[in-house]
């Protein structure tokens, strides 16, 4: 089953809203085909209003970093998938490493939003990855299956089939380390195989998986060769313009050629 590689880039805490509108201006010229590939930049909340408006005409998806799983509520500082939706935001990162590290993000919560987001039309990104102590212990599958059973958990297969996950093995992470291709393969394949097992092949083989860990333009095309990885979830490399077209191009090309 062809599957449409995705290229989302995670823009973490960084860009004002000048800059992310500059960002805008300056990818305003892509001109990707959707039938070869999705283009998504996931930014802060405060600059989402303004990217929905200025990239409204060129095919870029616009995702948050992280939402609550209520609708509403008293929940000082956070942000409700209705708020997204109403926005025109399309995408949803959902249990980044960095949000499990520092913010206590949990399966338990990652499930929560994960159905949320599919209840008010948001495509969530679910990132899974083992950090460097399990990946000398021999855990990373076990562990990464965890992760992806409790977030799959209670789904329908409709669901699960439109689910995007990003394989982060953490010790990659902004590090300057990146998983080989053929490991990230290794896993990425085995991620599809425990999808597989809570659903059914149908549904494994239609599941976007993304590799992400300290991806860019130079190493894009060998993780793109590779039959199980489905694009990429790009931090540093997606803050600069130029950057980013480079990437898509890369994606592109290495799903075509």
């Amino acid at each position: 089953m062809k599957r449409i590689p995705i290229v989302a880039g995670n823009w973490k805490m960084y860009k004002t809203v000048d800059e992310a509108k500059e960002f805008a201006h300056k990818v305003s010229g892509l001109h990707a085909d959707k039938s070869q590939v999705d283009t998504v930049i996931c930014a802060p909340f405060i600059a989402l209003p303004a990217l929905v408006d200025e990239l409204k005409n060129v095919p870029v998806g616009i995702g948050a970093q992280n939402m609550h799983w209520e609708e509403s509520g008293a929940y000082t500082g956070e942000v409700s998938p209705v708020m997204l939706e109403s926005l025109g935001v399309q995408y949803v990162i959902i249990g980044h490493s960095e949000r499990r590290q520092y913010f206590a993000e949990t399966d338990e919560t990652v499930n929560k939003k994960v159905k949320a987001a599919f209840a008010h039309n948001l495509a969530p990104i679910v990132c899974v990855g083992e950090d460097l102590t399990q990946r000398e212990a021999g855990q990373t599958k076990d562990f990464v299956r965890k992760q992806v059973l409790a977030a799959v958990e209670g789904l329908t297969s409709v669901q699960a089939a439109k689910l995007i996950i990003a394989y982060e093995p953490i010790w990659a992470i902004g590090t300057g380390k990146s998983s080989s291709a053929q490991d990230a393969q290794d896993v990425i394949s085995f991620i599809r195989t425990a999808v597989a097992g809570a659903f059914d092949q149908q549904v494994a083989d239609q599941v976007r998986i993304q590799y992400g860990g300290s991806v860019k333009p130079e190493n894009i095309a060998s993780y793109m060769s590779e039959t199980d990885i489905d694009g990429a979830l790009v931090g540093g490399a997606s803050l600069a313009p130029e950057s980013f077209l480079k990437l898509v191009e890369a994606v592109v090309g290495g799903k075509t050629s």
